[in-house]
């Protein structure tokens, strides 16, 4: 059965929450994460309050009841930046709103079938800001793929706190 594809506002996503939290915990109890209860809690928590963030929007991919795979995110205004940098972004990129996409999952056995590409595609569509950016872990596979197959560029970097070192990187909309 082919997935069903949906763009849900806040109040949908909401009632999502639990399912979520189980998609974030499968994916990222892979390697390199190796995340456990206390990310999927903080998680959670997150998620929870981004909600509420200007710009928010979620797509979701699902088979009947299970939840395959998510792409959400908020608008960033002007000026603000990932915690910790270590390597600033561009004025270009750090002046202007950017579509902040804050988690980008799908389930193992359904990746490579273009779920994930569709998913980004519907949350990106019609957006205002003129950039799309994202943190990637750099040892993750799909760091590699998110740059050489799909047109992501290095802008910055972070480190510090709850999270291991992130590459930021950046799309043009």
């Amino acid at each position: 059965m082919a997935p069903t594809y949906r763009l849900l506002d806040p109040q949908q996503a909401l009632a999502l929450t639990k399912q979520m939290r189980e998609l974030y915990a499968e994916v990222y109890a892979e390697p390199p994460y190796c995340e456990g209860p206390q990310f999927v809690a903080r998680f959670t928590e997150h998620y929870t309050e981004e909600l509420d963030l200007p710009g928010f929007s979620l797509t979701a991919a699902t088979d009947g009841e299970l939840l395959l795979g998510a792409c959400y995110g908020w608008t960033m205004v002007a000026g603000r930046w990932f915690s910790s940098p270590t390597v600033e972004p561009p004025a270009e990129i750090m002046n202007v709103e950017k579509f902040a996409i804050m988690e980008w999952m799908v389930r193992q056995p359904h990746r490579q079938l273009g779920i994930g590409r569709k998913l980004l595609d519907l949350v990106l569509t019609d957006r205002p800001e003129p950039y799309a950016i994202l943190a990637s872990n750099p040892d993750a596979p799909a760091r590699q793929i998110y740059e050489k197959r799909l047109g992501w560029q290095f802008c910055g970097s972070t480190e510090g706190g709850f999270m291991p070192p992130m590459d930021i990187l950046a799309l043009r909309l």
